[in-house]
């Protein structure tokens, strides 16, 4: 069964009907949240991504009874500073272009589109429906094409295989490692490869334990990254099936 997709309208469109759909689409996400823009430099490419301004007050929003149901905390929200380090390596490496690339848990879309604008054939994925709508205005304001797709990773079905799957800050719950380890061997297609940037959690030790034992190798990029006047570790874990 394939993914039930929405394609983002870019692709044939002039940049006036782009940019009267962004201010449709602003007006929608403004009258809900308070929002924050930032610029990036990824590459020789400028980039202009919108999330929420204060994803903690989303907290509020959360009801007992839907927190019980999953657990779904709103980090789709915030631009993590994995998800910046991933992107620039995507961007400055060029090793998707022209593949088939899924990412998971991509809030909003940070990662998806710079691959996308290396030229990656990408859908990009979140559990949360809201996340997805910041990734449309962030793939227009962008001028990138995409798909997106709701994706719950514990829940992967369909027989789609990708040559890569990409995922920035995603181990920070125990519950959620192994489901993200299967989720990758069903999503990932022979030959492919998984990047999963990490800002070194002590979760990503238990993560590697059990990606060797469901049959992959692992190499690290380790990198730093600028976040205010801070700098932040990331380490890029390339997961690839072991080969006979």
């Amino acid at each position: 069964m394939p993914f039930e997709r929405y394609t983002v309208p870019v692709s044939g469109r002039s940049d006036a009907a782009i940019d009267d759909e962004l201010t449709r689409l602003w007006a929608e996400l403004a009258a809900e949240y308070d929002l924050r823009e930032v610029a990036h430099r990824f590459g020789e490419c400028d980039f202009t991504f919108l999330s929420v301004l204060d994803s903690y007050a989303l907290l509020d929003r959360i009801s007992p009874e839907e927190f019980l149901k999953d657990e779904q905390m709103p980090y789709w929200a915030e631009i993590w500073p994995a998800a910046v380090t991933l992107s620039r390596q995507i961007m400055e490496r060029g090793e998707l272009a022209g593949k088939s690339v899924l990412e998971l848990g991509a809030g909003v879309g940070m990662a998806s589109i710079a691959a996308a604008k290396s030229g990656a054939r990408v859908l990009c994925t979140d559990y949360s429906t809201e996340a997805l709508r910041f990734v449309a205005w962030n793939a227009m304001r962008n001028r990138t094409p995409l798909d997106t797709a709701r994706l719950d990773w514990r829940l992967v079905k369909g027989s789609e295989k990708f040559d890569a799957v990409i995922a920035a800050d995603v181990l920070y719950e125990r519950v959620n490692l192994l489901p993200i380890v299967t989720a990758i061997d069903a999503l990932l297609a022979p030959g492919g490869a998984a990047y999963i940037a990490d800002p070194r959690r002590r979760l990503a030790e238990q993560f590697l334990e059990l990606v060797h034992e469901n049959g992959f190798e692992i190499a690290e990029t380790r990198m730093f990254d600028a976040e205010g006047d801070q700098t932040v570790a990331v380490t890029i874990y390339k997961l690839q099936r072991v080969t006979a």
